[in-house]
């Protein structure tokens, strides 16, 4: 047996004492899902704790915490006291972790949960308010906690009225946290941010101080939501590429149609990515060397690299008057469905936006040349369809044009 030991960042000191809510809202790199699962990992230890970890949509355990909690357990070393199984985990002390969707739930099935001692709410904007009202009244076993952790989008969300409007509930403790405040701040995420502080600071506040989402009439993108899919076999795949300089990101990014939907399923992205790291970095997405890759073709030389070092089959995307609105257009024209892991393809999404008139706020009708790499390689990616598409409507508008007088060509 060996002693647990757990280093807890200031900020969240105040959530090591009771409460009936526990809520830590900010932005990325605050570490609030790392300071709940390893206060997960210690309650457990120290008693006989049931657990469930809920998310508002969850299709498969590659979708919960489960394995951010088995990465905690062996960080920990605390093996001993768990016995990891393939849809839970139960502890020495015979408590239980499971994991669940809110979505699967109705008024009768949630009544499984009201023994349980915490329910834990991660990405908890999500949360429908359906969900919240089943949720709150089924946790009542005495002395019971429900924990929420979620970036913020608008104040409108359910968790956010709940606990951060003007009436919270009694006995709750709010905090937020923010990557200034979480001293493992990875360098990797430190050189996004920076990224985005130099370039665009309304990105900044809302994905990294985690500010509410601004001026939501200007939004480009409503037509999209994240959830958890696989694409079939025989799926035809389509991939595009955005370039960047030293300090801006490249992309790469795959998504495939079917019908009135296109799937984004894998991404690839880096800040400041040398022209020699591209192919690895292209490498992230599955057989990428593999399909058609349509690329900025601003880039000529990156293009020839590409070629040269295992992508022979990307090509520079044929770009034309009005290509950015018309490739915007056609985007829009789908239900996006993108999966969870594309987390810069859902930041874009969220925050691309149309310029607005500085003097009177009114939306223009102009596209902002920012939040936009993601959405350039998705456009590069769905060039081809759109010119298909393209074609296809402009044939059917033609129509044979007939004289004024049918007999006056009839022999």
């Amino acid at each position: 047996m060996t002693e647990l030991t757990i280093e807890t960042p200031r900020v969240f000191l105040p959530m090591l004492e009771p409460a009936r809510y526990k809520g830590v809202h900010g932005g990325r790199g605050s570490g609030k899902s790392h300071f709940f699962g390893e206060a997960l990992i210690e309650r457990s230890v120290m008693e006989k704790t049931d657990i469930v970890c809920v998310r508002e949509n969850q299709k498969s355990l590659d979708q919960s915490v489960k394995k951010l909690l088995e990465s905690k357990i062996e960080s920990l070393n605390a093996g001993f006291y768990f016995d990891v199984q393939d849809a839970k985990i139960k502890s020495s002390l015979g408590g239980l972790v499971i994991f669940q969707g809110m979505q699967n739930h109705t008024a009768e099935s949630i009544k499984s949960l009201e023994g349980f001692d915490i329910a834990w709410v991660e990405e908890a904007q999500t949360l429908s308010q359906k969900s919240l009202d089943m949720l709150r009244p089924t946790i009542r076993k005495p002395n019971s906690e429900l924990w929420f952790s979620w970036n913020p989008r608008y104040s409108t969300d359910p968790v956010d009225v709940l606990l951060r409007g003007g009436n919270p509930p009694p006995n709750a403790t709010v905090v937020e946290a923010n990557y200034s405040d979480n001293p493992w701040f990875p360098d990797v995420l430190r050189l996004e941010m920076e990224y985005d502080r130099s370039r665009d600071p309304d990105k900044y506040t809302h994905i990294w101080l985690g500010q509410y989402q601004q001026n939501s009439e200007a939004r480009v993108f409503r037509n999209w939501r994240v959830e958890e899919f696989e694409r079939p076999a025989g799926t035809i795949f389509r991939l595009g590429a955005d370039w960047g300089f030293s300090i801006d990101p490249s992309v790469l990014v795959r998504c495939s149609i079917e019908g009135n939907a296109l799937y984004v399923d894998y991404e690839a992205y880096q800040v400041g990515c040398e022209i020699v790291n591209l192919p690895e970095l292209f490498m992230a997405v599955p057989d990428a060397e593999k399909w058609p890759i349509t690329a900025d073709s601003a880039r000529p030389e990156t293009i020839s690299h590409m070629r040269n070092n295992g992508f022979p089959k990307i090509s520079p995307a044929v770009k034309g008057a009005k290509s950015l609105e018309e490739g915007v257009e056609f985007l829009k024209s789908f239900e996006i469905i993108v999966h969870p892991r594309c987390k810069h393809t859902i930041d874009e999404l969220s925050l691309y936006r149309y310029k607005t008139d500085p003097l009177t706020d009114q939306v223009l009708p102009i596209l902002q040349d920012k939040d936009n790499h993601v959405i350039d390689a998705l456009r590069y990616a769905c060039e081809g369809a759109r010119r298909t598409v393209k074609r296809v409507v402009a044939a059917q508008k033609v129509q044979p044009v007939m004289p004024a007088f049918p007999g006056s060509w009839m022999g």
